[in-house]
């Protein structure tokens, strides 16, 4: 439910791809903090579970917009109607992309144009939308969800990783060319998430159903992967007024540093560490 004295109170915050996972989390996150969210999904069932969730039965300050991002209109569309519902926007957030799998003899030209077009044309549409009124209001916010795979990415990754590569480097332009408008733009690089969708990738790929009880350490030395909620924690702390002029951070979300890590080969014993 949303509270009318968060730190967001007043804000107004269209988050993309906010039907389920991260996007859902934030989007929850904002408008217990007071935001009016507009939720951004392609279907409408699961876009009015949220809102149901997240606003109550009378909504309280939370809505819905179905478009594919696919389609460069949408992005006007979106912030069209998140001013025209709530009256502005104080908050961007780019979080819907496509999870595109395929090295390089699989990546076609259809398969690259279509990543390309939902994880960094649509970010860039959306952001030159916000931009118009954040202008107007005298400033905003642009929170791009990245990739722990924008630095390379695997073998089977290969058009995701260059679209969130991208996203990166228009996160950091966008900073450097907007600050003195009162813009402030932060970008999200996040690790391996248990969100329904990584769920259920994981069991078409041929993991047991139980896969998330057995995570290696090498690729969660917690013992568990990441939440949703926590990425949505982060975004928070980001969005926050408090958060003053600090703009352009990249910031990576893992269990690990992501550049630079060595894993330990050696255990207590002199025995050899299997990861």
């Amino acid at each position: 439910m949303a509270s009318s004295h968060g730190c967001l109170s007043g804000k107004v915050a269209l988050v993309t791809g906010s039907t389920t996972g991260i996007g859902e989390a934030i989007a929850s996150r904002f408008a217990a903090e007071g935001a009016r969210v507009m939720v951004h999904g392609r279907r409408m069932g699961e876009a009015e579970r949220v809102v149901r969730v997240i606003g109550g039965d009378e909504r309280r300050g939370v809505d819905y917009v179905l478009a594919d991002l696919e389609d460069p209109t949408s992005a006007e569309s979106l912030v069209a109607a998140t001013v025209s519902r709530f009256g502005g926007l104080d908050v961007l957030v780019n979080n819907a992309a496509l999870m595109t799998r395929g090295d390089l003899e699989a990546t076609d030209s259809r398969t690259f144009d279509r990543t390309i077009a939902v994880n960094l044309r649509a970010p860039l549409l959306l952001a030159r939308a916000a931009l118009r009124v954040f202008r107007d209001q005298g400033g905003g916010v642009i929170l791009n969800i990245g990739s722990v795979n924008g630095y390379c990415g695997e073998r089977g990754q290969l058009a995701y990783a260059v679209s969130k590569g991208g996203l990166m480097t228009l996160s950091r332009n966008l900073a450097d060319a907007h600050g003195r408008e009162n813009v402030r733009v932060y970008h999200l690089n996040v690790g391996w998430v248990l969100t329904p969708g990584e769920y259920e990738l994981k069991v078409r790929e041929g993991l047991p159903p139980q896969w998330p009880s057995s995570i290696e350490p090498r690729f969660a030395p917690s013992g568990r992967l990441l939440s949703p909620e926590t990425i949505a924690h982060f975004a928070l702390a980001f969005v926050d007024p408090g958060a003053g002029a600090v703009s352009g951070a990249v910031v990576d979300l893992e269990q690990y540093p992501v550049i630079g890590r060595n894993p330990s080969k050696e255990v207590a014993g002199g025995r050899r560490d299997p990861a």
